[in-house]
């Protein structure tokens, strides 16, 4: 089967509708993956410039590359939707690619939260939009998971965006605008969910067929649910420091550490886009221990942080490197590879 990193398999036919048209109808929903971590970075360095009283405004400007991000890629879903509509409704009836879809909401969230601290009512009505996409989306696609009949082989870390994904950045986005009672409740909704899915998940890793190459850059979204809850956490506590903060920031150094003895098994997937699955985990992995710091935590967050925060701009610096380089060589739109 043909599938590029994502696992999606587009309609080898081109449209001869226009360049904006043929850009658009090539453009999965996984490249909101930059979006979030663009801004997971962002606000990295927000918290950084709070606590360590460095950077100088650097957690604007990239926050600026996330929203100018988000809103090309959004143009080009729009058109998508309208010129290509056909390869818009393969890519959601997709058992790997369609959760993809879900990080259009969870990356109008972040951006809401970008712009907050410029204006609250246009942080307030990006959330609205982001948060009714979001919660729209999982509900349809958890129903259908409920469906049953999938294909095991399809089961990737990808079935955490729709729900968890998409309940922890509510929460932290909802808290940051004011609403910490509600972001509370949806804390829970993705907590909850995460531990249903990593089940499904560790068992399909477990005992099912090894993953392909093609699809093995989905695996970094397992990074993501620990640290995106703790940053999630921080925000609906109001911050203090505490055991069960600290155990998820615990977990999701384990899930570094796992991936990490993976790298090589993982780089066999070639330079391609799917790997900004790891971007979000990552960055998430940065922000919290960071935020933990300037409300007063010490010891081993101290240690922590520096490492996190390090290691977080440095992958992001090498995705950004990687995508010019694939954008400006033709390869960022190339044809799938074969997946055996």
């Amino acid at each position: 089967m043909a599938i590029d990193s994502t696992g999606f398999q587009p309609n080898p036919q081109e449209l001869n509708t226009g360049w904006i048209a043929s850009v658009a109808a090539r453009t999965p929903a996984a490249y909101f993956g930059m979006v979030l971590g663009l801004a997971g970075l962002g606000n990295a360095w927000r918290a950084a410039e709070q606590t360590w009283h460095i950077g100088n405004g650097i957690s604007e400007w990239i926050l600026a590359l996330a929203a100018i991000v988000w809103a090309v890629l959004v143009i080009l879903f729009a058109a998508k939707a309208v010129l290509a509509m056909d390869k818009l409704v393969t890519e959601i009836n997709h058992p790997v690619q369609c959760c993809f879809v879900g990080l259009i909401g969870v990356a109008t969230m972040l951006i809401a939260g970008a712009a907050e601290p410029y204006s609250y009512t246009a942080g307030a009505a990006l959330f609205i939009v982001g948060f009714a996409f979001t919660g729209i989306f999982a509900v349809w696609r958890t129903g259908g998971l409920w469906h049953g009949e999938r294909d095991p082989a399809t089961t990737t870390a990808v079935l955490y965006l729709p729900t968890v994904a998409g309940s922890f950045v509510t929460a932290t986005i909802a808290s940051s605008l004011g609403y910490q009672d509600w972001g509370q409740l949806a804390f829970g909704a993705g907590i909850f969910s995460w531990l249903a899915i990593e089940s499904v998940l560790l068992h399909r890793l477990l005992t099912g067929p090894m993953t392909p190459p093609a699809l093995r850059p989905t695996l970094g979204v397992q990074l993501a649910p620990a640290p995106v809850g703790a940053v999630a956490y921080i925000s609906v506590s109001g911050g203090a420091p505490d055991m069960f903060v600290h155990a998820l920031i615990g977990y999701g150094i384990l899930q570094l550490v796992v991936l990490l003895r993976l790298s090589q098994w993982l780089r066999e997937a070639g330079a391609v886009m799917g790997f900004w699955a790891f971007s979000f985990g990552a960055t998430s992995m940065a922000t919290a221990p960071v935020r933990l710091l300037g409300h007063g935590d010490n010891a081993a967050i101290s240690v922590v942080a520096p490492i996190t925060f390090f290691l977080a701009n440095l992958l992001v610096l090498g995705l950004t490197v990687m995508t010019v380089w694939l954008l400006v060589s033709g390869r960022m739109y190339a044809k799938p590879v074969t997946a055996k």
